[in-house]
């Protein structure tokens, strides 16, 4: 049983940092060739929608796996990568949070809007907090890599 916590944990986990790397190294650097704002942010917008909701699955997936993981281990003698792994985790949990009920929110009612200045603001801080949470991210996967 273990081992299919462990696999569909890491699956979560392949399909929240593979999104952000298609955000960031594939989405956000081809969408300067639609020549209209207005097609930029309605199509950042629309992929978005999609991306963040298996984003939520992949947290709770994420959470209830960790969660029977860490319950089957002794947490007094598991691997520093285990906890830092874990801290890293709720940190992008909770800016993820902040990402999506403040700037997310906010890039919709822009756009439904066409509030195209707005817009583009938070979809730079959305493409910013995506970047932190990419970087952190990789940061759990080299803890528990290199420290389990």
């Amino acid at each position: 049983m273990y081992t299919f916590f462990k696999f569909f944990h890491l699956v979560a986990a392949i399909v929240w940092l593979g999104g952000m790397s298609f955000m960031l190294l594939a989405l956000r650097p081809s969408l300067p060739i639609l020549e209209a704002p207005p097609q930029r942010l309605k199509l950042l917008v629309t992929v978005l929608r999609r991306f963040f909701a298996a984003v939520w699955a992949a947290i709770g997936v994420l959470l209830l796996s960790g969660a029977y993981m860490y319950g089957h281990a002794d947490a007094q003698v598991a691997p520093l990568g285990w906890h830092l792994m874990s801290g890293i985790g709720v940190l992008m949990f909770l800016i993820f949070g902040h990402l999506y009920f403040s700037p997310w929110r906010r890039l919709q009612q822009a756009v439904a809007a066409a509030d195209w200045p707005a817009a583009a603001g938070r979809a730079k801080a959305i493409a910013q907090w995506v970047s932190v949470n990419f970087a952190l991210g990789w940061l759990a996967v080299a803890a528990i890599t290199f420290l389990a």
